[in-house]
C-alpha cells in the first residue's frame, strides 16, 4: 500500500511494474485504471484486469479517486475538471508526469477517462471504457438514486449494527457511502456535470474500446460514441449481461482489453517513430 501527496490531497496509489521490465515497457503508454462511484475503489480492478495487464508487459497505475477507498475525503471537488487535475497530479507525484497514457475506466470512471482524453489529447493515447455513463438521462437517474441513498444513510444505525455482527467490510463501505453522500458535494457536482455530445466524440483522436452488457441501459450512449468518434472506436456488447461486465465476464473482457492495449501500443509506437525518406506518413496508419 502506498500513499502520495498530490495537489492538496493524500491519495492511495498502487503501481504494478511491467513483467517485461522498464526497458520493455518504456515505449508503451502507462495503463491507468479509474474506478466507479461511492463504494467502488481500486481493488475492483486488481485481479480481473490490472495484474493480467502488468503480466502482459504494460506498466500499471491504480488509485482511489478523491473521497473513495483509502484516499483523503475533502468536502468539495467531485466534478470532472477536478478529477482530471487529480489524475495528472497523482501521475506527477509518482514520477510519471508527461508519459503517454491508456485510461481504463469502469462505469463513472469511464466518464472521467473520456473527460481526460478531451482535456489532454496530447497525453491520452487510448481509452478502454467499461459501461461508461454518457447521457443526461443517466445523470438524472444517478442523482435521484444517490439522493435516496443519502437520505437512507443519514443518522442510520446500520454501520454500527454491521460492526456488531462483525461485518467489518460492509460497515466500512457503508460508512464511506454515508460520508461521501451526506458530507461532500459529490451529488451536487454530478448533478452539475456536463454531458457529452457528438461533437465531443468527434474530437477523440485515439483508439477507443467500449464494452457494455447486452441488457445495459448505457448501450445507446455507447453506440452514439462509436458512431461519431474521429478515430477507430470499437463497441463490444457482451450477451446476457447488464451493468456488471467487470465482475461477470472477466475472461472475455480480459482478452478484449489486452488486445486493445496491444493495438494501441503498436499505434502509439508507429506514430512516434521517425519517418524514413521516401515513406508516406499515411503508410504508418492502419
Amino acid at each position: 500500500m502506498a500513499f502520495v501527496s498530490a495537489g492538496s490531497l493524500r491519495f492511495h496509489v498502487q503501481q504494478l511494474p511491467s513483467a517485461a521490465g522498464p526497458d520493455g515497457s518504456a515505449d508503451r503508454p502507462v495503463v491507468v485504471f479509474l474506478h466507479g462511484l461511492v463504494v467502488d475503489n481500486l481493488s475492483s480492478f486488481y485481479c480481473p484486469l490490472a495484474l493480467p495487464v502488468a503480466r502482459a508487459g504494460h506498466e500499471v497505475v491504480l488509485y482511489d479517486l478523491r473521497g473513495h477507498g483509502r484516499t483523503e475525503r475533502p468536502a468539495t471537488g467531485y466534478d470532472s475538471r477536478t478529477a482530471v487535475r487529480d489524475l495528472l497530479a497523482v501521475l506527477g507525484a509518482i514520477g510519471l508526469g508527461g508519459r503517454r497514457l491508456h485510461l481504463v475506466g469502469n462505469s463513472y470512471g469511464g466518464t472521467l477517462a473520456l473527460h481526460a482524453a478531451l482535456a489532454r489529447p496530447d497525453l491520452v493515447a487510448g481509452l478502454t471504457l467499461l459501461e461508461p455513463p454518457l447521457s443526461g438521462a443517466w445523470v438524472e437517474n444517478m442523482v435521484d438514486t444517490l439522493s435516496a441513498a443519502a437520505l437512507s444513510l443519514e443518522d442510520s444505525p446500520v454501520p454500527a449494527e454491521l460492526l456488531t455482527l462483525r461485518l467489518r467490510k460492509a460497515a466500512h463501505l457503508t460508512a464511506i457511502a454515508d460520508a461521501l453522500l451526506n458530507r461532500t458535494t459529490l451529488i451536487d457536482d454530478i448533478a452539475a456535470s456536463r454531458t457529452f455530445t457528438p461533437s465531443d466524440y468527434a474530437k477523440l483522436h485515439c483508439p477507443v474500446l467500449v464494452v457494455c452488457g447486452e441488457h445495459s441501459e448505457l448501450v445507446p450512449g455507447a453506440r452514439e460514441l462509436a458512431g461519431h468518434a474521429a478515430h477507430v472506436a470499437t463497441l463490444d456488447i457482451l450477451p446476457g449481461l447488464g451493468h456488471d461486465v467487470l465482475k461477470e465476464s472477466s475472461g472475455v473482457l480480459r482478452a478484449a482489453v489486452l488486445a486493445h492495449l496491444d493495438a494501441t501500443a503498436v499505434a502509439t509506437a508507429a506514430a512516434a517513430a521517425p519517418v524514413r525518406a521516401g515513406t508516406r506518413v499515411g503508410a504508418l496508419v492502419p
